[in-house]
């Protein structure tokens, strides 16, 4: 964010079919455990087993939220939520591949 336009804007240019702007994850100020992004995509994907988890590993780091007060103080707020964007990434990239 600290970045001038001239530096910046080379990095959002790409040829794209569609005519939309790249995309710019910044997230949403919300955590979401690796269980529940877990979940998500197992319902995004229609998985019926069981998804295990190996207790016996580390963790790995326990939060990575990013603070969007910044953010939220200019207005800005989220369209999309994790779960929506799963679902659209998922039904988009199913649609290419198949």
């Amino acid at each position: 964010m600290n970045l001038t336009d001239e530096q910046f804007l080379p990095l959002l240019e790409q040829e794209r079919n569609d005519s939309l702007p790249p995309l710019i994850n910044i997230g949403v100020g919300e955590d979401v455990t690796i269980r529940e992004l877990a979940g998500m995509l197992k319902n995004v994907v229609g998985y019926q087993g069981e998804i295990v988890f190996d207790t016996s590993k580390p963790d790995g780091t326990p939060r990575k939220l990013l603070d969007v007060s910044r953010l939220y103080a200019r207005g800005w707020e989220a369209k999309t939520t994790l779960a929506d964007g799963l679902r659209c990434t998922y039904t988009s990239f199913f649609m290419v591949s198949s």
